[in-house]
């Protein structure tokens, strides 16, 4: 089987060289302050340093949030890969979730009847919860903020970089055929030079000079309404970080809820009070109301057991379990229908209709 291999044009690749070797030439000559340069209007300039802050931001921006919500380099290279081979990403484990199963496994070598191999189990399960809810947020974010975001590089302002070289190329032509009708202005007078008179040549050199004019006016039109639709895009991309922020709050209060239920099952599980915060640690507005309870038994509060199951309304009150026992003080100023609760760390208000007291006043 015999192949036919391309011919090798030798005219055309001395052609593109020496095109290649004028452009150095005059870009150099641009640059020394030896040739004249077309400038584009302070409008053009204004909207295509505009672009490039856009496209500096905006690749930082994604740069910085992938290392944010995939911490792993390797990960963030193997996820890259997949995506530009178009094949479905491998199911990873999270490094929660790896840990969650050592505990797990580590509780039931111990003995799950024990109380720290209980509370190993009871954590490792938490922790694939938060596992889980790590690896729903990863790829809410991906799809909500990075992936249209990456969408407008390669796609708007990959299209705006490509105008933008076509219309400096565009712009060398133009400057070119200018000095060659400054040059054939030049030669007017003297002797016809290679059988062409001076005034043919400075009629061709005018003609050539207006059709690059032509062109590059059109490219600088084009390329002018392509940056002017940048702007446009700040509101699109206003909403892409509003539901990247949404993501957040949802992944937040979900871990923010797994947490808080482990600590109440660990607390139901007796050990070590809780740690308390020194003087001087700040909580949310949510709990501020509750900075002035005295912490411990002996600064007010009394034991009362759970009548029955009890949803809170909000971030002020406690979630409560039937039959647990949690410390419990008197609001100030007091209240009919609340008392103060404390279940280990946590903090907040429980209805008193709920409520067994277990300890005289």
């Amino acid at each position: 089987m015999n192949i036919k291999m391309p011919e090798f044009d030798m005219k055309k690749f001395v052609k593109g060289a020496g095109s290649t070797l004028s452009r150095v030439v005059q870009l150099t000559e641009e640059k020394l302050g030896t040739s004249e340069k077309t400038e584009m209007d302070a409008r053009f300039e204004h909207l295509s340093e505009r672009s490039d802050s856009a496209k500096l931001w905006t690749e930082k921006i994604v740069k910085d949030t992938e290392a944010a919500i995939v911490p792993n380099p390797a990960n963030r290279v193997e996820d890259f890969l997949f995506t530009k081979i178009e094949k479905q990403k491998p199911k990873r484990l999270c490094n929660l979730e790896y840990l969650g199963l050592d505990m797990i496994e580590a509780g039931g070598e111990f003995g799950q009847d024990g109380p720290y191999g209980s509370a190993l189990i009871k954590v490792g399960q938490a922790e694939q919860k938060l596992g889980s809810c790590e690896r729903d947020y990863i790829g809410s974010a991906g799809m909500c903020f990075i992936q249209p975001l990456k969408k407008f590089l390669d796609g708007e302002m990959k299209t705006i970089t490509k105008e933008k070289g076509i219309l400096e190329s565009k712009r060398l032509d133009l400057d070119a055929c200018k000095n060659r009708v400054r040059k054939a202005r030049s030669m007017i007078g003297q002797q016809a030079k290679d059988g062409i008179s001076p005034e043919v040549a400075l009629e061709q050199a005018e003609r050539d000079l207006r059709v690059a004019q032509s062109e590059f006016d059109r490219q600088a039109e084009i390329t002018k309404l392509l940056l002017e639709g940048i702007s446009t895009t700040q509101a699109t991309h206003l909403r892409h970080l509003h539901s990247f922020v949404e993501a957040q709050v949802r992944y937040y209060g979900q871990c923010s809820k797994i947490m808080s239920d482990l600590q109440r099952e660990l607390v139901s599980l007796g050990g070590p009070q809780p740690y308390v915060p020194v003087a001087g640690y700040e909580e949310d507005a949510m709990t501020s109301q509750l900075n002035n309870i005295d912490l411990g038994v002996h600064s007010g509060y009394r034991r009362a057991r759970v009548l029955c199951s009890y949803d809170a309304k909000d971030g002020t009150e406690l979630n409560l379990t039937s039959n647990e026992v949690i410390f419990v003080c008197e609001c100030n100023p007091p209240n009919c229908d609340y008392m103060n609760g404390k279940q280990g760390l946590l903090k907040g208000l429980v209805p008193k209709a709920f409520l067994e007291m277990l300890d005289d006043d």
